[in-house]
C-alpha cells in the first residue's frame, strides 16, 4: 500500500473531532496527515481559497512530484440534506480531491484551474459495492458508516482510500460550475492581518495601480476610497493599498503596509468588502 501524504480542510476543528480524523486517516494511508481547521465565521469562502492555493501550490514542482490525497469537508449552510450533503470526488493531474459537494467550495476550481466535473458518490451504494467487491463489511457496519452524521471521519477517508487504491467506486458525474456571486468578500484573513479577497485583482472593475476603489470600512461605518498597487512593497508604509497578492491566481488583497487592514476596516472573513461598480 503507498503511503500517500494526506492533507484535510474541515470545519469539524474541536481537538476531539481532529484527533480522530488524524488516527483514522493515518491508520489508513500509512502516514500523519495535515489537518487544518477551518472554524473561522466564513468556513465556505475560507475553504474556496484555501483549496485552490493547495492545488495551485502542488505545481511548478521542475520535475516528477508526489501525488496528494486532499480531503475537504465544508457542509453547505443550507440545511437541504436529511444526512448531511453527500461527498464526491474528483482528479487534478495526479492528486485526488475528496470533498463535500459544495459548490461555493468548488466554484474557484472551475474558474481558475479547469475543473470542469466532479463525481458524486451514495455513502450506502459504495459501502455495499465495496463490501461486494474489495472490502470486509458486514451489513451491521454498513448501516452503521451509512447512518452516521460524522461521514468526514468514517466514510470520507475510506472513500479517498478505496480511490487511491484503484478500486471501481460507483458515482454520478455532476458539472463543477464558475462562481455566481457578485459582491467581492474577504475569504482569508492572515495573520498579518492583510484581507485576502475571493477574486483576482484584474476582475475588479476599476483596478488599475495608482487609480482606487471604494472599499467599506465597517470599523467607522462608511465607504473610503482606497488605492491599487501592483505589489505589497509598492504601498506606503503605514497605508492602505489594494495589491495582487500571493492567493489565487493574482487574487487581490486589502493590504495596510506595516498594519492590519482587518483591524483598520473592522473586516473579518466572509465580509464583503467591495462596489463592483466603484
Amino acid at each position: 500500500m503507498a503511503h500517500l501524504p494526506v492533507v484535510s480542510l474541515t470545519d469539524c476543528a474541536d481537538p476531539n473531532a481532529l484527533a480522530r480524523q488524524s488516527a483514522r486517516i493515518a491508520t489508513l494511508f500509512g502516514a500523519t496527515p495535515t489537518v487544518l481547521p477551518l472554524d473561522g465565521p466564513d468556513p465556505e469562502g475560507a475553504a474556496a481559497l484555501t483549496l485552490l492555493d493547495l492545488l495551485r501550490s502542488t505545481s511548478l514542482i521542475g520535475g516528477p512530484a508526489q501525488p496528494v490525497v486532499v480531503l475537504v469537508n465544508i457542509a453547505p449552510r443550507d440545511g437541504h440534506w436529511p444526512n448531511g450533503v453527500p461527498f464526491c470526488y474528483f482528479r487534478h493531474g495526479d492528486h485526488l480531491v475528496v470533498s463535500t459537494a459544495n459548490p461555493r467550495v468548488l466554484a474557484p476550481l472551475a474558474s481558475y484551474l479547469g475543473v470542469t466535473e466532479a463525481h458524486v458518490t451514495d455513502v450506502r451504494e459504495v459501502l455495499e459495492a465495496a463490501a461486494a467487491g474489495w472490502a470486509t463489511l458486514d451489513a451491521d457496519q454498513i448501516e452503521e458508516v451509512a447512518r452516521t452524521q460524522f461521514r468526514s471521519l468514517w466514510y470520507a477517508p475510506l472513500l479517498a482510500r478505496w480511490l487511491a487504491d484503484g478500486h471501481p467506486v460507483p458515482a454520478r458525474a455532476t458539472e463543477v460550475r464558475p462562481p455566481a456571486a457578485a459582491e467581492v468578500r474577504v475569504a482569508v484573513v492572515d495573520n498579518f492581518g492583510n484581507c485576502k479577497l475571493d477574486r483576482p485583482a484584474a476582475e475588479l472593475p476599476g483596478y488599475t495601480p495608482a487609480k482606487s476603489l471604494l472599499v467599506r470600512n465597517r470599523a467607522e461605518g462608511k465607504d473610503v476610497r482606497v488605492r491599487c498597487y501592483d505589489r505589497l512593497p509598492d504601498v506606503p508604509l503605514g497605508e492602505p493599498g489594494i495589491t495582487v497578492g500571493s492567493s489565487g491566481v493574482g487574487f487581490a488583497e486589502l493590504v495596510v503596509r506595516g498594519g492590519s487592514a482587518a483591524e483598520l476596516f473592522g473586516l473579518r472573513q466572509g465580509d464583503e468588502v467591495l462596489h463592483l461598480t466603484s
